[in-house]
């Protein structure tokens, strides 16, 4: 099925006798959705991931799957950084990473490695284990399986 895009005179053959608006399209092509109750607005393309991967940490430059990211370099273990195929606008944009394990003894974290400057290309990150349920020593690790999806505006 192809798209269709929708000019001003919309969609023809379609009634609308409740004559709510719940998308609107401004000039500038941006999307719009009315919130739950109605009372504001989200922007759509902010609202999106831009980009996301998903790996198997030991084998981190052949991505399992991915949006918007070409694979990264492994900088040794549980220290990755991931390149973006379209870069983001600014450095300010958010990095959320997960990691697991698959074990139930093990809790495993991640972080941004603050000493490291971050770009508009690509993002750095870590995984760290930290055994049992009053911590351990932090080892730097790759993980089963690594996730990372970043938000924010696209340049």
């Amino acid at each position: 099925m192809a798209l269709t895009k929708i000019g001003k005179e919309g969609i023809t053959g379609i009634s609308n006798s409740a004559d709510a608006t719940f998308l609107t399209v401004d000039s500038s092509e941006q999307a719009v959705i009315k919130s739950e109750g109605g009372a504001v607005t989200t922007s759509v393309q902010q609202g999106l991931g831009k980009a996301w991967a998903c790996w198997q940490g030991n084998v981190f430059t052949t991505l399992k799957d991915s949006f918007n990211s070409s694979g990264g370099t492994d900088n040794g273990a549980g220290d990755f950084t991931l390149t973006i195929i379209n870069d983001m606008s600014n450095v300010d944009y958010s990095q959320i990473c997960t990691h697991g394990e698959g074990t139930s003894t093990a809790m495993s974290t991640s972080n941004q490695n603050t000493g490291r400057t971050k770009a508009t290309g690509s993002c750095h990150f870590m995984s760290s284990f930290m055994a049992g349920s009053g911590g351990g020593n932090n080892t730097l690790f790759d993980a089963l399986r690594m996730n990372v999806v970043l938000m924010g505006d696209l340049a």
